[in-house]
C-alpha cells in the first residue's frame, strides 16, 4: 500500500516512482526516501522504518543448509552438476592421508595405554574436513590450528617420522619437547603455526595474521596473494576470543577462512547445551560474513567450499569467510576422556560406517574403479607397518638437549634461568639415578 507523505498530501503516481525506493518486506514498510525527517542510524543505515512490530523468532527462520557433493552412496548427489574438478591421482592421496591419520590414531592410542605416550587425541569421523580443506589452501597460506588437525599436517607435508617424533618427544621434535603430544609444530615446513591447549586463541591470532598478509600483499604489490585460516571445534565458538575475531576481521575486511569443526560435542558437553541459535554459522551471519554450512563427511563438498571461500577471501581486497563443517567425533575427546559416560554406542554406531568419511570416500574410488578391498587392505597393512617402524625408530633416538628447558625465552638467558640452570645441574649430578641424563642429546654437559 502508498502510504500519505508527512505533510498529508497524496502523492501523484510520477512522484512515487521517481522519489520512493520500497525496501519491501512489508506492506506497512516507511522507508526512508517518503519522509524526510526520519533519522538514518548510524548503527544500522540500511535498515527500513516499519509501522509494523514484528520481533524476529529464531525458530520461525528456516535452518541453514548443508552444502554437499557426495551421497552416501559414493555417488554425485545432484545428477544436473559436474563431476567434482579433481584428478583420480589427487582423490587417491586424498584417502591414502585419511586412511594413515585413522590408522595413526588407533595406534597411537594403543601406545597410550602401553605407557609409551602420555596423551593422545584422535580425529576419527572428522578426517575428510581435514586432508579436504587443506588441500583446497596455497602453499603459502597462514595457519593457525587447534588439537585435533592431524589431517592438516599430513596434507601439508608432515611425514610419519614428523608426528612420531613430536608425540614421543625426542630430538627431531621441532617443539623440542615443550608441549603436548598431538601439539605439533611445522611453520616452516606446512605453513602451520605451532598448536597451543588453550582453547580459541588460534583464532584472533588468523585475524591478526590475515591483516598483516592484507597490508603487506598490498605494499609489495604480491601477485600471489595469502590468506590466514583458523581451525577450531563448536566448543571453542563459545569463547570470547571467538567473537572478537569474528568482529575485527570483518569490520577490517581480513582476508582470513574460519573452518569451524561442529562435532557435537566440546569435550563431554553436547551443542544441545551449548547454544540454542542454528550452529555455528548463524554467528557469522550476525558479524556481517559470508557463510556457508558444509557436510565435512564428504570429502568433495569440503574441498570445492574451501577452495571457493579462499577465492572470495581474496576478491576485491579481502573479507572474511566462516565455513561451519558439520561432523560427528566418533572417537573419544581424548585419552583421558570416556565418551560413553555421556552417549551410547546406539549413537555413535552409524557414524563409524554410513556417514564415515573413509567409508564415503572408499565407495565413490570403488564405483570409479579405482579401488577393491584388497587394495585397501594390503594399504592398510603397509600404512599399520610404516608407523610401527617410525614409532620404534622415534622411541630409540635421545631426548631434546636440556639446555632446551630454557632456550627461546629471551635472546640471553636472565638471571633467573641462569640460576634455575644451574640448581638443576647441581640435583642432576647429585642424583643421577632419578634423571637419566644421559637419555638426553648430549647428556648433562649439554645443560
Amino acid at each position: 500500500m502508498w502510504l500519505r507523505a508527512a505533510g498529508g498530501a497524496t502523492k501523484s503516481s510520477a512522484s512515487r516512482r521517481a522519489s520512493v525506493r520500497v525496501f519491501a518486506r512489508w506492506n506497512s514498510t516507511v522507508t526512508l526516501g517518503e519522509i524526510s525527517t526520519s533519522p538514518r542510524f548510524p548503527g544500522a543505515t540500511g535498515s527500513p522504518l516499519s509501522t509494523k512490530m514484528d520481533f524476529l523468532v529464531p525458530k520461525s527462520l528456516p535452518p541453514i543448509a548443508t552444502y554437499r557433493v557426495m551421497n552416501a552412496e559414493g555417488r554425485v548427489q545432484d545428477d544436473a552438476r559436474a563431476p567434482p574438478d579433481v584428478t583420480d591421482e589427487q582423490v587417491l592421496e586424498w584417502y591414502k592421508n585419511m586412511l594413515t591419520v585413522n590408522i595413526l590414531d588407533t595406534i597411537m592410542s594403543e601406545a597410550q595405554r602401553q605407557g609409551r605416550l602420555s596423551f593422545y587425541m584422535v580425529s576419527a569421523g572428522e578426517e575428510g574436513i581435514m586432508v579436504g580443506s587443506a588441500a583446497a589452501l596455497g602453499p603459502d597460506d597462514v595457519i593457525t590450528c587447534q588439537y585435533r588437525e592431524t589431517g592438516v599436517f599430513k596434507q601439508r607435508g608432515y611425514t610419519l617420522k614428523d608426528f612420531l617424533s613430536q608425540l614421543v618427544h625426542n630430538k627431531n621434535d621441532p617443539g623440542k619437547g615443550r608441549n603436548m603430544p598431538c601439539h605439533y609444530s611445522g611453520r616452516l615446513k606446512t605453513g602451520v603455526h605451532a598448536v597451543a591447549s588453550t582453547l580459541g586463541t588460534q583464532i584472533p591470532h588468523a585475524t591478526g595474521a590475515a591483516y598483516a598478509l592484507k597490508l603487506a600483499d598490498r605494499e609489495t604489490g604480491n601477485k600471489s596473494p595469502r590468506v590466514a585460516v583458523a581451525y577450531f571445534g563448536d566448543g571453542a565458538a563459545s569463547e570470547g576470543d571467538f567473537h572478537g575475531a569474528l568482529n575485527l576481521a570483518a569490520v577490517r575486511d581480513c582476508p582470513v577462512i574460519f573452518i569451524c569443526r561442529n562435532n557435537g560435542f566440546a569435550i563431554s558437553t553436547p551443542t544441545t547445551e551449548q547454544y540454542r541459535g542454528d550452529g555455528i554459522a548463524s554467528r557469522g551471519i550476525g558479524y556481517g560474513i559470508e557463510t556457508l554450512r558444509v557436510d565435512g563427511t564428504d570429502i568433495f563438498a569440503v574441498y570445492e567450499a574451501t577452495k571457493e571461500a579462499r577465492r572470495r577471501a581474496l576478491e576485491n581486497g579481502g573479507r572474511p569467510i566462516l565455513l561451519e563443517m558439520m561432523s560427528y567425533r566418533i572417537s573419544h575427546h581424548s585419552t583421558s576422556d570416556d565418551s560413553f559416560a555421556y552417549r551410547t554406542h546406539d549413537e555413535v554406531n552409524p557414524w563409524k560406517t554410513r556417514d564415515n568419511p573413509i567409508a564415503r570416500l572408499k565407495k565413490w574410488l570403488e564405483n570409479k574403479g579405482l579401488w577393491s578391498d584388497d587394495m585397501d587392505k594390503e594399504t592398510r597393512n603397509q600404512i599399520r607397518k610404516d608407523i610401527l617402524t617410525e614409532l620404534k625408530a622415534a622411541e630409540r633416538e635421545k631426548k631434546p638437549r636440556l639446555s632446551s628447558v630454557f632456550d627461546d625465552v629471551y635472546a640471553e638467558y636472565s638471571e633467573e634461568q641462569e640460576a634455575q640452570r644451574q640448581e638443576l645441574k647441581r640435583l642432576m649430578e647429585k642424583y643421577p639415578e632419578e634423571y637419566d641424563a644421559e637419555d638426553y642429546e648430549g647428556g648433562l654437559k649439554a645443560l
